[in-house]
């Protein structure tokens, strides 16, 4: 029962807002703090989740996610991969096991973070195989700011996430069955860095995996102000 009525406050909540302005591009640290704001941020938040669970491309998910909601401002919604430079990360076994490679299978790897304008929306670890590359995709994930999804999009990749966790919830756990604490309206809604992170392998359209990607997905994503009623 409770669980029901959660779906319907957020359902609705997610229903109005589609006859709502469009949203006003600001700094995450502009939204108002209370029960509303909080509702909507949770609402919001728990929307792209899904959308990217359900998206065989993270990156044109976020790519969707920053033209909607304005994250370039005037410039182009396009996502772009910075390349964080550093030590590459060793794959573990169970990494290998799950891109079906033997011990001495050489992979690529990448740190990125996924930007669109001047927001870090998303920072990702990403284990490849270049052996089921094109020399093309590969020369692109060596030499270019290139995302991975947009790289080897021609292998029509899909994803399957095997861990998916939220690390910020808006509102108390529990609070669809109590009442909700006193929070004070005026001041700023506190939302940290990370919202939430997945874990996923990419699979080629014949199911051949190609990357497993760990990913963190930032506060950014929420540079806008909630329309007001």
């Amino acid at each position: 029962m409770a669980r029901a009525k959660e779906r319907f406050i957020l359902a609705s909540l997610m229903a109005a807002s589609l006859c709502l302005p469009d949203p006003v591009r600001a700094d995450v640290s502009a939204w108002p703090d209370g029960v509303v704001p909080r509702l909507e941020a949770l609402a919001l938040v728990q929307t792209l989740n899904a959308e990217i669970l359900a998206s065989p491309s993270a990156t044109l998910a976020l790519e969707k996610w920053c033209a909607q909601h304005k994250l370039a401002g005037s410039g182009d919604a396009k996502i772009v991969a910075r390349l964080i430079r550093g030590t590459p990360k060793p794959a573990t076994e169970e990494q290998r096991q799950r891109l079906q490679v033997g011990p001495d299978e050489v992979l690529g790897y990448r740190r990125v973070q996924l930007v669109c304008g001047d927001r870090v929306l998303s920072e990702a670890d990403n284990w490849y195989v270049p052996s089921r590359l094109t020399p093309e995709m590969n020369r692109l994930l060596d030499t270019t700011d290139t995302p991975f999804g947009k790289a080897v999009q021609s292998l029509q990749p899909s994803r399957q996430t095997y861990a998916a966790k939220t690390l910020w919830w808006p509102l108390p756990q529990g609070w669809e069955t109590q009442a909700l604490p006193a929070i004070e309206n005026g001041g700023a809604l506190a939302i940290p860095e990370a919202l939430f992170e997945h874990r996923a392998v990419v699979f080629s359209r014949d199911r051949l995996p190609l990357s497993e990607v760990h990913e963190s997905y930032k506060s950014p994503l929420l540079d806008f102000l909630p329309p007001r009623r």
